[in-house]
C-alpha cells in the first residue's frame, strides 16, 4: 500500500544540538574519561548511550560529581546555583548552553536589575525551564497554559516581561501569550522572539507535510521537548502521527491504508536514525515506494565550541 516517503526539510540536529555533542566530543579527547555531564547532554536515548558507552557519566547535580572534576553543561542551560555549586567544588567547567537559550538567560537577568518581573512560559520541571527560573531569586513565574495566566497575580503589571522555552510549539505560544496580553496590556516582549529558528523551521515543515500524508513519524525521544511538539502539530493538522525512538518501536499495523509517509526528526535526533526509518519503510513497502525530500527552510547557522576546544581536533565517529 505504501507508495511514497516524503522527507522533512529541515530535520535533525540544529547548530545548539550540534554545537553540545562537539563540545562533549572535544572535552573527551582533551580530558579523557571520565567526563562528568550536568543532565543529558541533549534528549536523546541514542546520543546518550554512545557517550555513556565511552566514559561520560551523566549527572543531575555538580554534587554527583567529584571535586576537580570535569563538568560540561548540557544544551538546556543551568540555573545560577548549579554554577555557584559548580564553582565551589572546583570542577573544571564547559558550558554547551544553547547560545538561544543563553540570550533567554540574559534576557531575564537583565531585565529583573531593571525591576521588571517576569513570565516564563513553558513546561514544569524541563531544564530548560528549570535553567532560566533559575536565573533570579525572585519575581519570576512559571505559565504553562491559559489557566496559569489567568490565574496570575504580578506585583507591578506596568513592569511586567514575558520570556518562553525555546522549543515550545509556535501555534500554542502564541495562543497563550495572546491571553497575557489580554491581561497585561502593557507586558513587555523578548527583543526577539525565544522559540528558536530550528523549531519554528522543523514545525513549519510538519504543517507543509502534512497535507499531503497519509502519517507521519516523527523520529526522537520521549524526553525531547521540541520532538513532542512536532508530533502535536501534526495530529493539530488533522494527521496521524506517531514519536518514535528508532525503526525498533515501529508497528506494521500503523501503516494500514497509508499510501504516503511523511517522516521527520527532532532537533536532538541523529539523522542516522531517520535512514534507518526509511530502509524499515521500504522493506514494509509492497512495491517499491518513491524516497524524496520536500522543498524547506535551508539552515547555515553554526555555533562555535568555546575556544579553549578548537584547537582540538575531533575524530570522526560513525
Amino acid at each position: 500500500m505504501l507508495k511514497q516517503i516524503w522527507l522533512a526539510k529541515p530535520r535533525g540536529f540544529c547548530a545548539g544540538v550540534e554545537r553540545a555533542i562537539d563540545i562533549v566530543e572535544r572535552v573527551l579527547q582533551k580530558h579523557g574519561a571520565p567526563v562528568y555531564v550536568k543532565h543529558e547532554i541533549v534528549h536523546n536515548r541514542h546520543v546518550v548511550e554512545n557517550f555513556e558507552q565511552r566514559g561520560v557519566i551523566f549527572v543531575e547535580t555538580p554534587t554527583e560529581a567529584p571535586f576537580g572534576a570535569v563538568l560540561v553543561y548540557s544544551a538546556h542551560g543551568v540555573s545560577q546555583a548549579v554554577r555557584c555549586t559548580a564553582a565551589a567544588r572546583q570542577q573544571y567547567i564547559y558550558d554547551a548552553t544553547c547560545p538561544l537559550v543563553t540570550k533567554v538567560h540574559s534576557e531575564v537577568s537583565r531585565l529583573r536589575a531593571a525591576d521588571y518581573e517576569i513570565i516564563m512560559v513553558g513546561h514544569r520541571g524541563h531544564p530548560e525551564v528549570e535553567g532560566t527560573l533559575g536565573q533570579a531569586d525572585d519575581g519570576v513565574y512559571l505559565v504553562e497554559d491559559e489557566k496559569d495566566a489567568i490565574a496570575l497575580q504580578v506585583s507591578n503589571p506596568e513592569r511586567l516581561a514575558y520570556v518562553t522555552q525555546t522549543t515550545l510549539s509556535v501555534d500554542d505560544t502564541a495562543r497563550l501569550v495572546a491571553v497575557l496580553r489580554t491581561r497585561f496590556p502593557n507586558i513587555r516582549a523578548p527583543r526577539q522572539d525565544d522559540i528558536c529558528y530550528a523549531t519554528q523551521n522543523r514545525q513549519d515543515a510538519v504543517k507543509k507535510m502534512a497535507a499531503r500524508c497519509d502519517l507521519i513519524l516523527v523520529v526522537g525521544s520521549q524526553t525531547s521537548s521540541n520532538s513532542n511538539r512536532l508530533c502535536e502539530v501534526a495530529q493539530q493538522a488533522g494527521t496521524h502521527a506517531y514519536l518514535v525512538n528508532d525503526a525498533a518501536e515501529m508497528q506494521e499495523d500503523w501503516l494500514c491504508n497509508v499510501a504516503v509517509v511523511g517522516v521527520t526528526a527532532g532537533a536532538s535526533a541523529p539523522d542516522a536514525l531517520v535512514r534507518d526509518l526509511v530502509r524499515w519503510l521500504k522493506l514494509h513497502a509492497i512495491s517499491n515506494c518513491v524516497v524524496q525530500e520536500m522543498s524547506g527552510a535551508e539552515e547555515n547557522i553554526v555555533f562555535m565550541a568555546p575556544k579553549s576546544l578548537l584547537q582540538q581536533k575531533i575524530v570522526e565517529r560513525h
